[in-house]
């Protein structure tokens, strides 16, 4: 299985205008689910334009750009890096002309039936010009348009022929439109700003713009925004069991969101509770990995006693190491990302928290470095149980020959990694870091039970 991307997605129709500026202050805030692509398509008297390229958000769009994508409805997108995956096609919204005019796609996901979509089109005569699954829903809306006798029904009949996860943003000339597959997996929210409709894949993106907070687009359901007026399908919203990636929790999201009525902060600093009241050890700092494990590293201390202490630097002008196609650049990546605080850890029992370990070369060299800084221990804990599985759902989790512990027992990962004792968040316990949660849960890549066929 080849690795697949996480992404953002944001939207918004605004009476106003000067939507593109605000689509790009969103995606700003979305940057930490995509860095290798980014994309803004805009409507302005029902014409569509767009720019997109390869490079993060600040390095894509300049002002000039902006101007010219101003209009009242604009949809953006920003991308997570693959493998195999880096071209300019692939990168998001997918614009297309077709008979009934114009459409632009911003998706966040992963299907798991694409062979057979893309076999069945590809006989009806379609011509792909990327390797992306988001090209075969923008696909299948057009054709199902054809017979349908608005764009909302072109959506809901398409999607029920979608099986895996998609928070979608689909925009026509008239209508803003956001759907959700019946699982849950991926978040998607909408907000109010004045007479301003937004969705975004996170809350987080929603307080960078301004806008209020309304609620979670419900798995399920498709929400259409035409001249301001919101209008709710919820034909497939009973049509199977909520089943959010939990991932989201532990490592995508940023702290400051809340997904399905959970703060992703609190979240993660029970995390570190919990993993601190199952492996109790005798310290002098708890450090966290910037930056997702950083919460969890205040929960380890609060329920510990421990003090926690800033042992890690991150260098903010690098993205994130779990994202970085190719193992050698991904470990060169780590020297470069963090630096270890030797004033902090010289001479010290350390505990770190990191909110996973997939492969396991990332936690040997922060281990590593932090010996080379002078600490006496290193106790490494992860906020996540260990890797069994690979995810089909839109997380970058590898085939089971790259994840460490499926060769490996949790000592001989110990070892590997080079830490003094080494404990893993228990499925039990995976479950527990979320009770004000609104929704179920998908854990696949723990356990290798997912919620529908692969």
């Amino acid at each position: 299985m080849p690795i697949h991307e996480e992404c953002g997605v944001f939207g918004i129709y605004d009476p106003a205008g000067d939507c593109a500026r605000t689509v790009y202050y969103g995606l700003y805030a979305l940057q930490h689910r995509g860095q290798e692509s980014c994309g803004i398509a805009a409507i302005n008297d029902r014409e569509l334009s767009f720019h997109k390229d390869v490079g993060l958000v600040g390095e894509v769009f300049d002002q000039a750009t902006l101007d010219r994508l101003n209009g009242i409805m604009a949809v953006g997108h920003v991308r997570y890096a693959t493998t195999g995956g880096g071209r300019r096609e692939n990168a998001q919204p997918l614009t297309l002309n077709y008979v009934k005019g114009t459409l632009a796609v911003a998706h966040n996901g992963n299907l798991v039936n694409t062979r057979e979509l893309r076999t069945t089109f590809e006989y009806r005569g379609a011509i792909f010009q990327t390797t992306t699954d988001s090209e075969l829903i923008a696909y299948a809306i057009a054709q199902e348009r054809l017979r349908c006798g608005s764009v909302e029904e072109a959506v809901c009949q398409a999607v029920k022929g979608l099986r895996g996860a998609y928070s979608l943003l689909v925009m026509s000339p008239q209508k803003l439109i956001a759907a959700r597959d019946p699982w849950g997996f991926r978040p998607l929210c909408m907000g109010r700003r004045g007479e301003a409709v937004v969705f975004a894949s996170e809350s987080c993106a929603l307080n960078a713009v301004g806008a209020r907070f309304e609620r979670e687009v419900e798995p399920g359901e498709i929400v259409v925004v035409e001249g301001g007026k919101i209008s709710s399908i919820r034909e497939n919203c009973e049509s199977a069991t909520s089943h959010m990636c939990i991932f989201e929790y532990i490592y995508f999201a940023r702290p400051d969101s809340v997904i399905c009525g959970q703060s992703v902060h609190e979240a993660r600093r029970r995390a570190g509770r919990l993993l601190a009241r199952a492996y109790p050890v005798e310290a002098d700092v708890v450090i966290g990995v910037p930056d997702s494990g950083l919460d969890a590293a205040m929960g380890y201390a609060e329920e510990s006693g421990i003090p926690y202490g800033v042992g890690l630097v991150k260098n903010r002008y690098i993205g994130r190491t779990f994202i970085t196609p190719g193992q050698q650049s991904r470990e060169q990546a780590v020297r470069i990302k963090l630096g270890p605080l030797k004033s902090c850890v010289e001479g010290k029992r350390v505990v770190m928290i990191d909110d996973s370990i997939v492969r396991g070369t990332t936690s040997r060299q922060i281990v590593t470095l932090l010996r080379e800084a002078g600490a006496a221990e290193v106790h490494m804990r992860s906020s996540a149980p260990p890797f069994i599985a690979p995810c089909y759902f839109g997380t970058d989790i590898p085939d089971k020959e790259n994840l460490i512990a499926c060769r490996y027992s949790v000592e001989e990962i110990r070892q590997l990694i080079g830490a003094d004792s080494l404990g893993f968040l228990s499925l039990e316990d995976l479950h527990r870091i979320a009770p004000d949660a609104s929704c179920g849960f998908c854990d696949g890549c723990f356990t290798g039970t997912y919620p529908i066929n692969i």
